[in-house]
């Protein structure tokens, strides 16, 4: 029986899976909600310093993309941290903790950049007995104007020294959540490590404006005429976030960097991916947001079968398992060959692999005039783009050719590995090295 225990830099949970700072884990009542439906753990949407509260719009507060089946593929949210007294969240979050003393409870935190405000808060946060704290250096809307959330986040000098701030005041583990809003996540991940961070989460949301009321003109979602840039979440960023997982994940200097991943989590599947290229667990916000709190649940049971049936029995087994396998584009094997083959049995005559084909790649399959459609090897560059556009699944697949074999495109068999570091093609190439 597969063990879904988490250990995250000592923060021990019964499962990996999250709620991630935001909206779902912003008052007692969701956080129990959620622990009842199986989460094992939250982290509490961001607090700020005490006094008056930030003001959050009273208007829509969601844009949205939307795939075909009116599936919810993006949000864009333009709400900012919590709205409710300081003290009325720490008096909720002690009493969550003692209630649920085997789930973990981290609490986000936002203040100004001053050494004085982290200092009174971390004293604050402590005495709820919660189980660490994450630093919210990934909000792009809203607080950024403020001097907080992403506007540190961009500059890994302030990530670092606010970092060793906390480290300072607190012993508690300190998560730092970095944002996606730069150009390389690198700079950001070492600065924290740099400053004493336990671990980094990410991604933070996306900048983003979601859509435009083509009759108002105004972006969406619209307040009184007028509309603003938000962050953006949901599936359609999760290959932005596992790419940024893996590049601290397979660099020598974060290689050790403990992660929580962030991202479009859906599925059990989604979560064994972000953990594959290196996260110790998963937060997670859309899914909860689309589905409800039970979406755990299916989550739980998929990741146990998979465990199960792939014989791992901890969690910690599947960390890091693809790190090894995530190169840069220069390591590929350049004579590894493929090509597409159609499944007559499955094909349903839709024609959508020709014409993609046909107009925008390599002319490589043939349609008769029955509608019978087949590869033609001797032009097929195996690019993989019929297979994504076959709406049957494994309709098409891609077929290795062996060693020795001869390419039709190319009239040569295929070789042994060679890179672009390698390969003869590259000019770089010194003859005989």
């Amino acid at each position: 029986m597969a063990d879904l225990t988490s250990n995250f830099i000592g923060i021990k949970s019964p499962n990996p899976f999250w709620l991630a700072s935001a909206p779902p884990t912003d008052k007692e009542y969701n956080v129990r909600r959620a622990f009842e439906a199986g989460w094992g753990g939250v982290v509490w949407k961001t607090l700020g310093e005490d006094g008056p509260p930030v003001v959050n719009v009273n208007g829509p507060r969601y844009g949205a993309i939307h795939g075909a089946d009116r599936r919810l593929l993006g949000l864009n949210n333009i709400e900012l941290i919590t709205d409710r007294p300081l003290e009325v969240n720490l008096e909720e979050i002690t009493r969550v903790k003692k209630d649920y003393p085997d789930r973990a409870v981290v609490v986000s935190l936002m203040v100004p950049c001053e050494e004085g405000p982290w200092r009174d808060i971390l004293r604050r946060v402590e005495d709820t007995g919660a189980d660490g704290v994450e630093l919210n250096f990934g909000c792009p809307h809203g607080m950024a104007e403020r001097g907080m959330g992403s506007a540190v986040g961009q500059v890994p000098e302030y990530i670092q020294m606010v970092t060793e701030w906390v480290k300072k005041h607190s012993d508690y583990p300190c998560i730092v959540k970095l944002t996606p809003n730069i150009t390389n996540i690198l700079h950001p991940a070492k600065a924290a490590l740099a400053g004493g961070a336990d671990a980094v989460s990410l991604i933070n949301t996306i900048n983003s404006i979601t859509s435009v009321n083509l009759d108002t003109f105004a972006p969406e979602p619209t307040i009184d005429g007028w509309g603003a840039h938000g962050g953006y979440c949901g599936p359609a960023v999760k290959p932005i976030a596992l790419n940024m997982v893996a590049e601290i994940a397979r660099n020598p200097e974060t290689a050790n960097l403990p992660i929580s991943g962030i991202g479009g989590v859906t599925t059990w599947r989604d979560a064994v991916e972000f953990m594959a290229l290196g996260a110790g667990n998963v937060q997670v916000c859309t899914a909860a947001m689309t589905y409800g709190f039970k979406v755990v649940q299916e989550m739980i049971s998929g990741l146990s079968q998979y465990m199960d049936e792939k014989g791992i029995t901890s969690v910690d087994e599947i960390v890091g398992r693809a790190v090894p396998k995530a190169k840069d584009w220069q390591d590929l094997n350049l004579n590894f060959v493929t090509k597409a083959e159609i499944n007559q049995d499955l094909c349903i005559q839709c024609g959508r692999c020709y014409a993609s084909c046909e107009d925008t790649s390599h002319q490589a399959i043939a349609m008769s005039e029955d509608r019978v459609f087949t590869v033609k090897d001797d032009e097929c560059v195996a690019c993989n783009l019929c297979v994504n556009v076959c709406p049957v699944e494994d309709c098409i697949t891609m077929r290795e050719i062996p060693l020795g074999e001869v390419d039709e495109r190319t009239g040569k068999p295929v070789e042994t590995y060679a890179n672009w570091t390698t390969h003869p093609n590259n000019p770089s190439v010194v003859a005989g090295e």
